[in-house]
């Protein structure tokens, strides 16, 4: 269970117990199940509001770089590089997400290119390093990839 969703519930439920007392001290006609009702409710509203608050800030003060990913288009690729080499060859210069190399889809040979996604340091050492140098013998052109432009 998602630890936020788990919070969001105890939050709630600790609402509605100290509403339950409450109103009907405030409101002496309140009946104690209309107190319990309007404490899950506002529990219910407010506890959601407050974490996405509360998160969203903590996630623009914290950006972990962890979370980040940046495409990097290699392009010259050798025909035999498979995955597992160019990954070990990128990670020379930062940590590597995952490592894509296109292949012909009726012939199933590659086409020479591909994408790497990196977290954006390696990705900057890389296309700085990595662009014009030798790979297996021949020269890559490494740069940061175009966004995919989907058509509606």
């Amino acid at each position: 269970m998602n630890p936020s969703f788990v919070l969001n519930i105890f939050v709630t439920v600790i609402f509605a117990i100290v509403l339950y007392f409450i109103l009907p001290i405030l409101a002496s006609d309140m009946p104690n199940q209309l107190s319990a009702a309007i404490g899950v409710l506002v529990g219910g509203l407010l506890v959601p509001a407050l974490s996405k608050l509360f998160s969203s800030s903590n996630l623009s003060n914290d950006k972990d770089e962890s979370s980040e990913v940046s495409t990097l288009y290699v392009g010259n690729l050798p025909y035999r590089a498979d995955e597992e080499a160019v990954q070990e060859h990128f990670e020379q210069q930062g940590s590597v997400v995952s490592v894509r190399l296109m292949k012909d889809r009726r012939t199933g040979k590659r086409k020479g290119y591909g994408f790497v996604e990196m977290h954006p340091k390696g990705a900057d050492k890389a296309i700085k390093n990595l662009n014009d140098s030798t790979f297996q013998e021949r020269t890559l052109k490494v740069r940061l990839a175009k966004e995919k432009i989907e058509e509606e």
